[in-house]
């Protein structure tokens, strides 16, 4: 049996329980990937991706699926494939679509969930989302910035109200509070600040954008500190 030591650590009944889960996971790059990697071969048994990107070349230094072979691939595809080969009797569902303050509703209400991982880059889908969540009580755990440090002792597990030394959560927080929500959201967040001088501007699908500098481990630890905390919970709720 495939996972067999999951059930030694965790228990017959929990497997059974996280076979019954279902998972949402918004953004498969860097962080997503590696969270839906863990909570795959934890034994979840629906798992819904959704991402618009294609591998790129950029990609290769910090993203699971991004090799060279794959440049071009829609990354949900890749993932898709990798999951289900890791299980082959998991319920994926992948959208490859962009998140958008309009569609986040749909996305995150087609089905039951019972859990939603927030990997979005972009500030207003991923407040749309972080609201629809919140006020729709479905936990959900949200990725903060990951670019710009390489200390992994300082990653951790928080409230958002409790982060700090992390520009994107102070964005994160200020939107948040204009929606009547200034607690109650869990985040992975490092509180290394950020190298400011791992800065470039790189043009985008439709302007110009500040692009941090990364380094392979670090997105993939929010990954993982993710995907354990989705596990946690769903074995504890």
């Amino acid at each position: 049996m495939w996972n067999e030591r999951t059930q030694l650590l965790i228990h017959e009944d929990n497997v059974k329980l996280l076979q019954q889960c279902s998972v949402l996971i918004v953004g498969v790059g860097g962080v997503g990937a590696y969270a839906a990697e863990h909570i795959c071969r934890s034994g979840v048994g629906a798992i819904t991706i959704v991402d618009a990107d294609s591998v790129s070349e950029s990609n290769i230094n910090r993203q699971l699926v991004a090799l060279h072979s794959t440049i071009g691939i829609p990354k949900v595809e890749l993932m898709g494939e990798r999951m289900l080969d890791i299980n082959p009797d998991l319920k994926v569902e992948t959208c490859n679509m962009f998140v958008t303050p309009d569609n986040v509703a749909r996305i995150a209400g087609s089905q039951h969930f019972d859990y939603i991982v927030d990997a979005i880059d972009t500030v207003a889908p991923k407040i749309a989302l972080l609201v629809y969540a919140y006020n729709h009580n479905i936990p959900i755990i949200s990725s903060m910035g990951a670019g710009g440090r390489t200390d992994p002792t300082k990653i951790s597990v928080a409230d958002i109200s409790k982060t700090y030394n992390d520009k994107l959560a102070s964005v994160v927080r200020q939107r948040l509070k204009k929606e009547g929500i200034r607690s109650g959201i869990k985040v992975v967040f490092s509180s290394e600040v950020a190298d400011t001088e791992a800065v470039m501007q790189t043009p985008g699908a439709r302007n110009q954008r500040s692009v941090r500098g990364t380094v392979s481990y670090i997105p993939a630890l929010f990954g993982t500190m993710i995907a354990g905390t989705v596990i946690k919970d769903l074995i504890t709720k």
